[in-house]
């Protein structure tokens, strides 16, 4: 592939895939809010869900192609992006109110940091049964929101 192509194409799936997001966010809270779901269980689920659905394709994408390390680092990445850099500067721009966040949330945030960092000893392997615990963790969360938010 000639790098003029490659450019454009890096280029035009960047802009679709940020006004793909935009249309999945506003479309889900809007449905979301007409049921009357709290804005922090609309952020900590649908929005943080459609927000990271690209990220889940090129994490998909890049494993099965044998790109494990894309997987990886996109994931923390990402994490590190968002919590450093994207909360540090809009903090900086004017104070967050961290309403409705809940020790429950911060606590399972701290745990599936902590859950990775323990995964990683094992030859930096994420396996079969790590991955299942990570998603069984998930729904239990999203469920716990549902019947408590």
């Amino acid at each position: 592939m000639k790098l003029l192509v490659a450019v454009i194409l890096l280029v035009v799936g960047f802009v679709m895939l940020i006004k793909g997001a935009d249309w999945f966010v506003d479309g889900a809270a809007g449905i979301a809010a007409r049921f009357g779901i709290p804005q922090l269980v609309i952020g900590l689920t649908i929005v943080a869900m459609g927000t990271s659905a690209p990220e889940a394709a090129v994490s998909i994408t890049a494993a099965t192609s044998g790109n494990a390390g894309i997987t990886i680092g996109n994931v923390i990445g990402s994490n590190v992006f968002n919590i450093l850099l994207i909360l540090g500067t809009t903090g900086t721009i004017t104070p967050l109110l961290m309403s409705g966040i809940t020790m429950i949330d911060m606590g399972l945030m701290l745990l599936s940091m902590v859950l990775l960092w323990l995964f990683s000893f094992t030859k930096y392997t994420l396996s079969r049964w790590e991955g299942a615990l990570l998603t069984t963790i998930f729904c239990g969360y999203i469920t716990w929101l549902v019947i408590n938010v």
